[in-house]
């Protein structure tokens, strides 16, 4: 039976932390494929507004690009106002029998605060990236000692740090994949220019 992986998030934009950590849970997981399904609105990130989602969407399938681990959903962009995970994981819960949520440590820290997070857990192997920087001291909640958690090694590139150099006239250069930074570039997306 295969076990398919899913990474949510908002790719605003996708950057080699993100492709590093799927490849490292492929690996360890045992998995037959990692779907990467950029979300429309996080109900986490309400006073955010990410940039539009065409573009999101064709960043991540640039940097994916020619990578049959891995492919891309445009479930959640295509679907309601914000994007909840439960209902993502109804929907792949059709099609394959075994998911695993990859999702960073410090949403794990604050999963009994997600929508439907028992139904969650019993729908999916919900499995958590920590990485040796994470505060370990905070307390758990009841769903914490349910999920696999995988050390993940430490990437200091965030999307927001990368917007910010952007926005300074720096070099994302090896922080995002050659194909994601000429679109950003092209589309003039985040302050760029031509």
């Amino acid at each position: 039976m295969s076990r398919i992986g899913i990474m949510g998030g908002s790719f605003d934009p996708v950057h080699v932390g993100h492709l590093i950590t799927a490849s490292l849970v492929y690996e360890l997981r045992g998995l037959e494929k990692i779907i990467f399904i950029p979300c429309r609105q996080s109900p986490h990130k309400l006073e955010e507004a990410p940039t539009d989602s065409i573009h999101r969407m064709e960043m991540v399938k640039l940097a994916i690009e020619g990578d049959s681990r891995f492919s891309v959903s445009d479930f959640e962009i295509n679907g309601q106002q914000i994007s909840y995970t439960i209902d993502t994981v109804k929907h792949f819960k059709q099609r394959y029998d075994q998911l695993d949520l990859i999702i960073g440590y410090d949403n794990l820290l604050v999963f009994d605060k997600w929508k439907d997070p028992g139904e969650l857990m019993r729908l999916v192997n919900v499995v958590a990236l920590r990485r040796k920087t994470d505060n370990l001291s905070i307390p758990t909640h009841k769903y914490f000692s349910m999920a696999t958690i995988v050390e993940s090694p430490f990437i200091d590139v965030s999307s927001s740090n990368i917007r910010e150099r952007i926005r300074e006239g720096l070099s994302i250069r090896y922080m995002v994949p050659e194909k994601t930074i000429e679109y950003i570039k092209r589309n003039s997306l985040y302050g760029t220019k031509e």
